[in-house]
């Protein structure tokens, strides 16, 4: 909460949920920010966020779609982050990390080759079964060096390859727009990056029933990858490169513990 009251951001949850029932989870939780009462789903129908699907379950009557409004102080909607399931939500760090605000919660690995100078970090240093997370990449090209962009032909572009594992899912990556390099000797034009840039690669450590069994015991949790791209500066095109990531996460377990029935 502090490092939200830093960036200007507040927070409160809204739930279909009684005033008694979330006074009891507040109490049982220790959750500090508020937690507001839709009973009867007014505001979630108004937001057009009513789960229709899930609330054919008794019990489950007015239940909305999970997700996240980021709203600015005249009442807009700026952002918003949702997901399919209830299980699986996006922690607070990886929105913040997506807004542009706030510092990574983790010390940064830094690493230097040749032609770039690489500063990778997640938005979590801890993470439970259903969280969607971000791993962050900053790439800063060294003087008159660049790199190829998505697109070009010819030559190998930048890519960020997380490895495959069991009960981790790697969302496609969005890559930043890139600028057209001229080349003069060839005559040829090609998409690159020539400044400092950043790959945010979301994943979603998965949140099943086969998933949180798989996890209980475990306290850890390392995502690893590769990053590969090709340099060149103004008269030297190098060999294509890979340079290995990994990032080391606590797990902790999901928090399920609900009342059995609505007031």
């Amino acid at each position: 909460m502090s490092e939200l009251r830093a960036n200007g951001l507040g927070v409160a949850a809204i739930s279909y949920d009684s005033l008694e029932i979330l006074a009891d989870f507040s109490r049982r939780f220790g959750i500090t920010f508020p937690l507001l009462s839709d009973t009867g789903s007014a505001t979630i129908k108004q937001y057009g966020i009513l789960n229709a699907a899930a609330a054919a379950t008794p019990g489950r009557e007015g239940i909305p779609f999970p997700g996240t409004f980021v709203v600015d102080r005249r009442q807009r909607v700026t952002s918003r982050f949702f997901e399919d399931s209830y299980v699986e939500r996006n922690t607070t760090s990886s929105v913040m990390l997506k807004l542009g605000v706030g510092a990574a919660l983790i010390a940064a690995t830094r690493i230097s080759t040749g032609q770039l100078d690489i500063e990778t970090f997640a938005s979590d240093t801890s993470v439970a079964p259903g969280n969607r997370l971000s791993l962050s990449v900053r790439i800063q090209p060294h003087a008159r060096m660049h790199v190829y962009a998505p697109g070009v032909a010819g030559y190998r572009p930048v890519a960020l390859t997380i490895a495959a594992q069991p009960f981790v899912r790697v969302l496609p990556l969005a890559y930043p727009p890139s600028e057209i390099y001229f080349f003069k000797p060839l005559n040829e034009r090609v998409p690159v990056y020539q400044k400092p840039f950043t790959l945010v690669q979301d994943v979603v450590v998965e949140g099943t029933r086969d998933a949180q069994a798989a996890w209980r015991g475990k306290e850890t949790i390392t995502l690893s990858g590769t990053l590969d791209y090709q340099a060149c500066d103004d008269k030297v095109c190098f060999n294509p490169a890979s340079v290995p990531l990994s990032w080391t996460l606590s797990l902790k377990p999901l928090v399920t513990e609900r009342p059995a029935t609505r007031q």
